[in-house]
C-alpha cells in the first residue's frame, strides 16, 4: 500500500488484561491478573436465562433495554441509593460498562475537549476520549498509609475552561479505593459554576468492605443533574461474560446517549436481560451479601499472604487486592509480572499501566475473586519469592 493506515490509536495496543490472560494460559499459570470470577452465576439466574431462551427470547431487544429490567434497576437504584428513576427516560441497558462508558464518553466529549481522569485509570476510558478529539488530563490518587485516596486540590486545579468532564471510578479498579459523602460535596462544590460533565464508573457499587457502603452519584441531587452513571451485572452476578450493563442519567443526557448507543450496540442480548429482570426483582439478598462474600475472599487472601514479603493493606472494595513488592525485587511492575507469570506461575496485573506518570513504589493488582484452592496455591508461591 502506498497509503498506510494512519492510526487514530497510534499509542494503543492489546490491552494489559489480555496480554496477561493469553501468557497465563500459554504457561499454565494461576490467573489473578484479569477480573472475573471463578465461580458460576447463581442458579436461579441460569434457570431464568434457559427458560428464556426456550421461550420466545432470542430476537431484538429495544433499543433502550427489556422494559422489565429497566424497571428492575430502577427499583435496585431507589433500594440501595434512594434514586427514583423513570424506567423509560433515565436508564438505557448496555453491551457491559465497557460500551456503556464509550457511549457516554462520546455523547459528551468534543474535538479539543479535556476530561480528567483519575490515575490509576481503568485503560478503557483515554481510547474513548482520543477518539472523540478530546484530551485526557491525568490526575494522580494519592497515597496515604499505603492506601490510595483523593487530593481533591490537584483536581481542582486541573479544572479549566477546557474541561467538558471527570471519569470518576468508585470503587475503584485497581486500588480498591472508595468516596464517602463528603468527598461527593467536595467534587459537587469544585464543578458548582462549571460546565463540567461527570462520567461516573460504579461497577463494583455492591462490593465495599468492612460495613462502609458505596456512595453514588446517583445518591447526590446536585451531582446527578450532571452525571452518567455506569454500572455492569457481570460484576455483581459472577456473569462477566454475559456483557449486560447500564446507564443511569437524567433524561436529557440519557437522550444523548442513546444517540450514541443506537450505533454502537443497538440492542443487548434479549434472554440475559429477562433472566437478570426476574432475578433481580426476586432476589435481592445476592447482591446486597456480595460485600460480606467477598470481604471473606479478601480476608483468606490476605491471611495467606501473610509470610510473604509483600506488604498490603486490605483492600477496601472490589475483589482487587494491590500490593508492594519491594522487599522482593526493584524491577518495574510490568516486567515483574510477566516474570512471575511465567517463571513462578502467578499472573497479576501492574498499575504502572494504569497510569501517565507510574506511582513510585512497586505495585501490583491481584485478583481474589477464586475459589478457595485456587488463592491458596497462589499465595503459597507468593510466599516462596
Amino acid at each position: 500500500m502506498q497509503n498506510p493506515l494512519d492510526s487514530k490509536l497510534p499509542h494503543v495496543g492489546t490491552t494489559i488484561f489480555s496480554v496477561m490472560s493469553r501468557l497465563a494460559n500459554e504457561t499454565g499459570a494461576i490467573n489473578l491478573s484479569q477480573g472475573f470470577p471463578s465461580f458460576e452465576p447463581p442458579d436461579a439466574l441460569l434457570e431464568r436465562f434457559e427458560y428464556y431462551l426456550r421461550h420466545g427470547a432470542n430476537q431484538y431487544a429495544p433499543m433502550p433495554g427489556v422494559p422489565a429490567l429497566l424497571q428492575a434497576i430502577a427499583d435496585k437504584t431507589l433500594r440501595t441509593q434512594g434514586r427514583s428513576l423513570d424506567s423509560a427516560t433515565e436508564l438505557t441497558v448496555s453491551t457491559g460498562a465497557t460500551e456503556g462508558l464509550f457511549s457516554a464518553i462520546t455523547a459528551l466529549v468534543r474535538p479539543g475537549d479535556e476530561v480528567i481522569l483519575l490515575d490509576p485509570a481503568y485503560d478503557a476510558y483515554e481510547p474513548a476520549i482520543d477518539l472523540s478529539g478530546g484530551r485526557a488530563v491525568h490526575v494522580p490518587l494519592a497515597i496515604e498509609n499505603d492506601e490510595f485516596v483523593v487530593d481533591w486540590q490537584p483536581v481542582a486545579d486541573a479544572i479549566s475552561a477546557r474541561t467538558r468532564a471527570i471519569v470518576l471510578n468508585f470503587p475503584h479498579n485497581p486500588t480498591g479505593a472508595v468516596i464517602d459523602r463528603d468527598g461527593l460535596e467536595t467534587l459537587a462544590g469544585l464543578l458548582r459554576d462549571t460546565a463540567v460533565y461527570v462520567v461516573s464508573d460504579e461497577v463494583y457499587e455492591h462490593i465495599v468492605f468492612d460495613d462502609g457502603r458505596h456512595h453514588s452519584v446517583l445518591s447526590h441531587d446536585e451531582l446527578w443533574e450532571r452525571s452518567i452513571v455506569i454500572s455492569s451485572f457481570g460484576k455483581t452476578f459472577h456473569a462477566t461474560g454475559w456483557k449486560v450493563g447500564y446507564a443511569a442519567a437524567p433524561a436529557a443526557l440519557t437522550n444523548e446517549f442513546r444517540k450514541v448507543h443506537q450505533f454502537t450496540t443497538f440492542a443487548v442480548n434479549t434472554p440475559a436481560q429477562c433472566a437478570l429482570a426476574d432475578y433481580v426483582e426476586s432476589d435481592p439478598e445476592f447482591y446486597l451479601a456480595l460485600s460480606s462474600f467477598y470481604q471473606q475472599k479478601r480476608d483468606l487472601f490476605c491471611k495467606l499472604l501473610e509470610p510473604s514479603r509483600l506488604r498490603l493493606r486490605p483492600s477496601r472494595s472490589t475483589f482487587f487486592q494491590v500490593a508492594d513488592y519491594s522487599e522482593i525485587s526493584e524491577q518495574a511492575d510490568v516486567d515483574v509480572a510477566r516474570l512471575w507469570t511465567t517463571e513462578h506461575g502467578v499472573a497479576t496485573i501492574p498499575l504502572s499501566v494504569f497510569c501517565e506518570t507510574p506511582f513510585s513504589g512497586c505495585r501490583l493488582r491481584f485478583c481474589f475473586a477464586k475459589d478457595d484452592e485456587t488463592l491458596a496455591r497462589a499465595a503459597a508461591i507468593l510466599s516462596e519469592l
